[in-house]
Parts: C-alpha cells; structure tokens; sequence
C-alpha cells in the first residue's frame, strides 16, 4: 500500500453512503453495500499492517499539498492495528444488526458507514484540529443511531439516556477545541509532528496541549467524568452499544497515546497523575458495575474499568508498558463487543430487565452462554484467554516500573471482575428454565417476542420460551469474537510483537515525525 491510498480509508465509505442515499433500494442492497465496504477497509488496515511491519511509517497530504500547508494522513504500526480492529468490529456489529433487523431502518447503513469515515480519520490525521473535525464526523451519525436504536415504544429513560451522551460529548467537543485554539495560540502551529517535544521545551505548550488530552480523557471516560457512558450507553440497541464500545471510547484512547508520544515524548514528570487517575477508575468502574442490577448496566460500568487498565500502558510510559497497554486495548475492543452482543442476542430474542428477569439460558441457549462465559473469563483475566495475556503484561510492566500500588488495584479489580460476570452468570444463564411472576418485569423491560400487552396483562410471562429462540445468524457475531480472544490468548506472540513494534514507534516518534513533515 501507497501512502497516496490512505485518504481512500475516509472517502470511500463517505461515498457508499452517499450512493446508498441517493440510490436507495431494498434492505439487501443496503446491507450488500454496507457489509462490503467495511470489509474493504478492514482488508486495507491488514495491508497496512503488513506495509509497516518493519516500523515504517507512511504519509500523505490532501490534495498533494506539501507537508505543513496540506492535511496530514499518517500511519504506522499502531494505527494500521486500530484501523483494522475497528473495521471488523463495525462488520461484525453490523452483522448482528442485519441478523436483529436493526438495518432495516433506511438510514442505519448510511450512519455506520458515515461513522466508520469519521473513526479511519481520526486515526489517520495527524493534526489536532482535523482530529477535532473527525470526531465531529463520529458524532454525527452517532446521534442519529442512538435515536433510531430506540424502539418506537421506547421509555422516556431512553430518550434521557440520548440526551445524556448529546449533552456529554458536546461539552467534550467544545473544551478539545478550546485546547486546540490555545495550542494553535502558544505554539503556532496545531500540527502534531510539527509540535514533537514542544511540551519539554515550554510549560505554555504544556498546559494548552494538556486541556486537549483532558477533553480527550472526558471522551474515553476516565473518572470523576465517567458518568454519561455508564448511563448513557445501556439506553441504546445492543448492536450499536457494542459498536460505540469498540469505536468512541478507543479512538480517544489512541489519541491520548499518539499525542503523549509524540508532544510530550512520554516525559516521566506527569506520568505519576496517570497512574492515580487510571488507577481511580479501575477501582470506581468495577465498584459501579457492583451496583447496578441489569446485564448491560454492569457491562457498561466494567467499560470504564477496563478502560484505566488500558490508559495504564501510557502512565508506565516505555516499551514494555506501551506494549502491553496496546495488546490490552485491542483485545478489550473485541472482548467487551463479544460480551454485548451475546447479552443482546438474549435480550432480542428474550426480552430484557433485571437480573432474574430471564434465566435459564444456559440450558436453553447453550452457544451462546458458551460465547459470553469465554468472552467473561477473558474478561477477567481468566486463561487461556487474551485477558489473562494482557493483564499479565501490564502486571509485568507495573512491577518493572516499580507501581506496587497498580499491580495490587490491578488484581483486587480484577477478581471483583470476576464476581460481577459470575452475577451475570447466575442471573441470567445459570439455572432451571422458570417464569417471571406478574409485577417483575414492566413494559420497558421487555422487547424481541414479547408486548407491551403481554407483559402487562400477563400472568406469568415465559423466561425461556419464546416463539423463536436464537439463531445462528444471531449468534455468529458474538462467537466469532469470543473464538477470537480464544485465538489471542492461545497464540498471543503474533499480536504481541505486533504491539510492540507499535510501542517502539511510540517511544521512539523518530519515524512518524519525518514521514509526516516530509523530512
């Protein structure tokens, strides 16, 4: 791959779903054309993992301006893993909304595929306004999916769940940009090659580009500013919770990585602040997700969790460290999506509510309570899994970096983890098929088979007969993720060195400065 063909990442999904609105046609050409194009760009990502495998990086500026005048595209190792993670998961939760008849609403694939355009950019530029324009480009659609996930007999929850994520990520949007004025302000220029080291030179530069990773912090939900996710995504479907779990929170995540590199060049003054924080929201993440008494909920509060673990890798800042944040954030991408959808393949066709609403599955359902066991293990750091691997990694790194004090939140999060899955567990999968009495389960709790009417008129509402049960189309997305963490943990050398050859060009932004300033 060229770096002339990096811009095609963004304009060709742009342009499939402008074909898609100007020539719309049945729900099969729709999908046809959604589930390609997202294929294509994961296929490209793989193109370019192998083009960066020696530690190159690529660049390319919009329009064939030169560097400093046009828009910077850049890509290493690093960005070509992100690139490639996150156009499976967008097929693999598309796939899931095909098989729950999400996609049939007319302007679901054009959103996907404007969301997926917005994501490949902000990974792609390597400019802190142009970031800012492609998250807007991520929002956008966003807002509209979180509208149409609702069911058209959607509680007011729901409704106040939209709200929340609006509100949230334009306040998130309006402090990155204030950052990026005063970046722009102090050091001339907002280019991030153009800024390498800027933050050790000027205390100015620091605090200005440090407003940026704050908002940024805000985006991937780092506690005390955690909130609006934990609300927030639980209200929307299971199909676009799960994409939005592998996309939003990890492009601010990629972010944070890139910009400390490379601007801050990983100095070790400040990295004592990460390890507090990110240590704070492992422990307040795991604590809400003890709280909370429905599936997605908890699952929605173990995001935030997971995601201290991930920002840890920056905090321990170092090969080894970056390493094993890198390996833990791509493994959480496909584990965390694994978990929603397996938990929304039961809530489609079963219903949903609290824990006890619907239980029995296991016997009933035994695939997929098989699929959300492994990806639950992986989870918590159980083996064989890639969750063991990646949380073995950061222990190690943590202990190199003489972080005691991480390694035991680390592993006292890490077995509450482990409780809070077995919750799920027992109060959904384990046990014998029973019913629901009258009274625990409300109109909102229930969606898939069952009505507003039955579920108000009825006696006893059925836990685990409904007139269809899971199918495999249904199914299939959450398998294939959780087998892929199987994959990962069995055969986890391959990603690893992959990671750490991203590490290395963290470390070391020698590469990625002189490719993106034509150097």
């Amino acid at each position: 791959m060229t770096a002339t063909l990096l811009p095609l990442f963004v304009a060709v999904p742009l342009v499939a779903a402008a074909v898609l609105l100007l020539v719309p046609g049945s729900r099969h050409w729709s999908t046809s054309v959604l589930l390609a194009t997202l294929t294509a760009s994961g296929l490209a990502g793989i193109a370019l993992i192998v083009e960066t495998a020696d530690g190159s990086a690529l660049a390319h500026g919009i329009g064939l301006w030169p560097f400093g005048i046009s828009i910077p595209f850049a890509a290493d190792m690093f960005t070509a893993l992100m690139l490639t993670l996150t156009a499976v998961l967008s097929v693999t939760c598309s796939a899931f909304a095909v098989a729950s008849t999400h996609v049939r609403l007319r302007f679901f694939a054009p959103l996907v595929l404007v969301l997926a355009a917005g994501v490949n950019g902000a990974l792609l530029t390597a400019d802190l306004f142009n970031l800012f324009v492609f998250v807007e480009v991520m929002l956008l659609p966003s807002y509209g999916l979180l509208v149409m996930s609702a069911p058209g007999r959607a509680p007011l929850r729901r409704v106040t769940g939209s709200r929340l994520y609006v509100t949230a990520n334009l306040l998130i949007s309006t402090v990155f940009l204030a950052g990026v004025g005063l970046t722009y302000g102090v050091a001339g220029t907002v280019n991030i090659a153009e800024l390498a080291g800027a933050a050790k030179d000027s205390p100015v530069v620091a605090i200005a580009v440090a407003v940026c990773l704050f908002a940024l912090s805000m985006k991937a939900a780092v506690v005390p500013v955690h909130g609006w996710l934990a609300r927030a995504y639980p209200d929307a479907s299971p199909a676009v919770t799960a994409l939005f779990s592998g996309l939003h929170t990890k492009v601010a995540i990629y972010a944070i990585y890139r910009i400390y590199a490379v601007v801050f060049e990983g100095m070790s003054e400040y990295l004592w602040i990460g390890v507090v924080m990110f240590s704070l929201t492992m422990i307040v993440g795991v604590l809400g997700a003890v709280g909370e008494n429905s599936t997605r909920s908890i699952l929605a509060f173990h995001m935030v969790s997971q995601i201290g673990y991930i920002l840890l890798g920056v905090a321990l800042f170092g090969p080894i460290g970056l390493t094993a944040g890198i390996f833990y954030l791509l493994h959480h991408m496909i584990v965390k999506a694994s978990l929603f959808l397996s938990t929304g393949a039961v809530e489609v066709r079963y219903g949903t509510g609290p824990l006890g609403s619907v239980h029995g599955i296991a016997r009933a359902e035994p695939l997929i309570a098989v699929t959300f066991f492994i990806a639950a293990m992986s989870l918590a750091g159980i083996p064989p899994f890639s969750g063991f691997v990646a949380k073995l990694a950061l222990i190690t790194a943590a202990l190199d970096s003489g972080q005691v004090a991480a390694v035991v939140v680390m592993l006292v999060v890490s077995i509450i983890t482990l409780m809070s899955m077995l919750k799920i567990w027992s109060g959904t999968f384990w046990g014998r098929p029973g019913v629901v009495p009258r009274g625990s389960v409300t109109p909102e709790h229930v969606s898939g088979e069952f009505d507003e009417a039955q579920a108000r008129d009825a006696t006893t509402i059925l836990a685990v007969q409904p007139r269809r049960k899971i199918n495999l189309a249904l199914a299939a997305p959450a398998v294939f993720l959780a087998a892929l963490t199987v994959a990962l943990g069995l055969g986890a050398q391959g990603l690893m060195e992959l990671s750490e050859i991203a590490a290395y060009n963290l470390v070391d932004t020698t590469t990625y400065v002189e490719a993106v300033t034509g150097a």
